[in-house]
């Protein structure tokens, strides 16, 4: 995992992203921890996990981000990346708190807002987010989520990039 700013490095296109979400990426289940108390779950018709009490309990959830809205190719989830990431960064900071990232499917907006905060908070680049995550769980963000993702990366890519060149 990166987490230094190389300056050779540079954001994949979104090919190259779909390329390394679908190669060796693990078997689809209703929710998966994908970090340290983190866990991305789905809505579905038999395993809604967000509003299973018993199931929340038996995972230790403590926090809730629902993302369980706008999922099409146009929708502007980027708007969001830096408040869920706040958000997310504040529950993890007290290692008593569990937090559940739910979609629909748990695939998509879900994942795409865990992989902000991984390069927001982290300082991962899109790969290393996009690998640390899908090693735990099969994520699938739409296409304009990961043009989203990409942006990000660039921006984050650029200011890092000035950081270390200031004296």
């Amino acid at each position: 995992m990166k987490t230094t700013v190389e300056e050779d490095y540079v954001t994949p296109g979104g090919y190259e992203l779909e390329k390394i979400l679908n190669r060796g990426s693990v078997a689809y289940t209703h929710v998966n921890q994908v970090w340290d108390n983190v866990y991305i779950g789905d809505e579905s018709v038999t395993t809604d996990t967000a509003r299973d009490k018993y199931k929340l309990k038996e995972l230790g959830i403590t926090h809730i981000l629902n993302a369980a809205r706008d999922d099409t190719t146009t929708f502007d989830l980027s708007q969001y990346f830096y408040s869920a990431a706040r958000f997310i960064d504040k529950t993890l900071s007290d290692p008593q708190n569990k937090l559940l990232v739910h979609c629909v499917m748990g695939r998509s907006r879900s994942a795409t807002l865990f992989l902000a905060y991984l390069m927001i908070c982290r300082n991962m680049t899109v790969v290393d987010a996009i690998e640390t995550v899908k090693k735990r769980r099969r994520i699938i963000p739409n296409w304009g989520f990961l043009k989203q993702l990409r942006e990000l990366d660039m921006q984050l890519q650029e200011t890092r990039l000035e950081q270390t060149a200031e004296p």
